[in-house]
């Protein structure tokens, strides 16, 4: 082991909050002082916690600092951390006080650009007006509109995993001078404000973003806002659940050189993904890439790679999927299922602008190009199937799974070589905020699912609750395990270090005597259920 990495990992440090804890609140434990390693664990109890706070501290990659909420042993329930009249540590120092509750980055005190930050298991909520809170002057103050209950103003390697973010203006924000940002496993809705377009589930503009295994849900009753708006370059969007929003991804220009600048800025990768349109809500498309600004010469003038995703409208009017802002804007929608409620000649793929290319897509008979006086260039690479169904196993119950009788089976084409290797189809979503290795049988099915007669892919197939995993004293905690499972644990170098299979328990935990500090990597697996990930071991 790097001598490096064994003295960072014995100088690193666990701070327990919580009732009983050594630390009754966040705000006890020094945040200014954080160091690679060091794990702030917040340990669920029935009232919330009302604090915020600023994260300026660096970590490192293989030791990062760590923010861990600790579900309740009997509900699953996470540790809440509420905005409304929350107090701020007084020993913190840093601007932009009432745009978040976990502000990231922008402090004076600490004075650190943060890095290699990991914010997970917590339920973060009520950043907005009327709300008010302590600032780190003891003062009163208030929330802006555009408030957020994680507010990115800088860093790098921020990670964001398996929490719930709700009742803000935008539900997560993050600022251009931030870099390599990923948001997995986390369940976003109840965001906006009324009357507003400009608040959002989700509003990001970072230097590399990735979103994948989410459910994003509706906004607040009476806000207009999109689920997924986004002005990153190096932007993914995968294996998500998005339903709701006035459009569901909103994938426009940014402002900033460093970004539209970016190689990355003009390629953008969607695959994997259900999008829902849930009645009549909002506007009638369900994608918009290109810009908004006005000033076109930063619009994104690249390529949309649009592929393997489920899309479903349930309006009874029109429906349009692709809005692309210029004739400089393409995309290749490829083995996607475009599916209305209403009759086929209200599905149309384009608004009035761009260039698509289309091949082995799934629509609705009747479709059409555009509603529009399309200006554009549309271009047919076949293999489209036609119907009036595709064949979903559970319409009513939004089981969007393929029957064995679908055409959508064995229908799709190879993706592009422009996406290989790094954005190959190899998950696909569970309900809800989880995920399962894709089958693959040498053909791509048309859709987010692949037909499997044995997939286990409904979240009812494992207790209706969240496979959690995290470490405390007693070892590693594998939390609501579907029965029967298995267990693998490897170290850094891919060594197995433990194996156990078929698990009648529903909690099982490796004891700390049977494992050395470090980090592990995961994997539960149940039939096709298959969930993964990296756990950190401070003794």
């Amino acid at each position: 082991m790097n001598l490096n990495f064994l003295i960072i990992l014995l100088m690193s440090f666990i701070y327990e909050v919580g009732p009983g804890k050594p630390y009754e609140n966040i705000g006890d434990v020094p945040l200014e002082s954080l160091n690679p390693g060091d794990t702030v664990r917040i340990y669920y109890k029935s009232t919330p916690y009302y604090e915020k706070w600023v994260i300026g501290r660096k970590g490192t990659q293989n030791s990062p600092i760590v923010f861990q909420g600790v579900p309740d042993s009997v509900t699953g329930n996470l540790p809440v951390i509420d905005g409304e009249n929350a107090v701020t540590r007084l020993q913190l120092d840093y601007w932009s006080e009432e745009r978040g509750i976990i502000n990231v980055g922008g402090s004076s005190y600490p004075g650190q650009i943060p890095e290699y930050i990991i914010i997970e298991n917590l339920e973060i909520r009520k950043a907005r007006p009327p709300y008010s809170f302590y600032d780190d002057q003891g003062q009163i103050r208030y929330y802006a509109e555009n408030a957020s209950s994680i507010y990115v103003v800088e860093g790098d390697h921020i990670t964001v995993r398996n929490c719930i973010l709700q009742d803000c203006g935008n539900g997560f924000f993050v600022s251009h001078s931030a870099k390599n940002i990923v948001v997995e496993c986390c369940y976003i809705y109840n965001n906006g404000i009324e009357g507003s377009y400009y608040e959002h589930n989700s509003y990001t503009e970072a230097q590399g973003i990735i979103f994948q295994f989410n459910h994003f849900g509706p906004l607040r009753n009476g806000c207009l806002g999109n689920n997924l708006k986004d002005r990153s370059c190096g932007c993914v969007i995968r294996y998500n659940w998005i339903e709701y929003g006035n459009r569901q991804l909103d994938l426009v220009d940014s402002d900033y050189p460093e970004i539209y600048n970016d190689p990355s800025y003009r390629k953008t990768f969607v695959y994997g993904n259900i999008l829902i349109e849930q009645y009549d809500e909002g506007n009638s498309q369900i994608v918009h890439y290109g810009g908004d600004s006005g000033d076109t010469t930063h619009y994104r003038h690249g390529f949309l790679y649009f592929y393997n995703n489920t899309i479903v409208s349930k309006r009874t009017g029109n429906t349009t999927i692709f809005r692309l802002s210029t004739n400089l804007e393409s995309c290749d929608a490829r083995n996607n299922i475009f599916y209305v409620t209403a009759s086929g000649n209200r599905l149309a793929m384009i608004a009035d602008y761009g260039n698509l290319i289309v091949r082995n897509n799934w629509l609705k008979i009747g479709w059409v190009i555009s509603h529009g006086n399309f200006q554009g260039t549309f271009v047919d690479s076949g293999g489209i199937v036609a119907g009036e169904e595709p064949g979903f196993l559970d319409f009513i119950n939004e089981n969007f799974h393929l029957k064995s009788t679908s055409p959508c089976i064995d229908a799709g084409a190879p993706l592009s070589p422009a996406v290989l290797p790094d954005h190959n189809v190899l998950y696909q979503y569970v309900k809800h905020r989880s995920y399962e290795i894709r089958p693959y049988d040498g053909i791509f099915d048309i859709g987010a699912y692949e037909y499997s007669p044995s997939s286990v892919s409904e979240k009812s197939k494992i207790n209706n609750k969240e496979c959690i995993v995290f470490t405390n004293h007693k070892g590693i905690i594998f939390y609501n395990l579907p029965e029967n499972a298995s267990i693998e644990t490897f170290d850094l170098t891919g060594r197995l270090v433990f194996k156990l299979e078929k698990i009648k328990n529903k909690i099982y935990i490796i004891p700390l005597n049977k494992i050395n500090s470090g980090i592990y990597f995961y994997t539960i697996t149940l039939q096709n259920f298959h969930k993964k990930g990296k756990i950190y071991v401070l003794k």
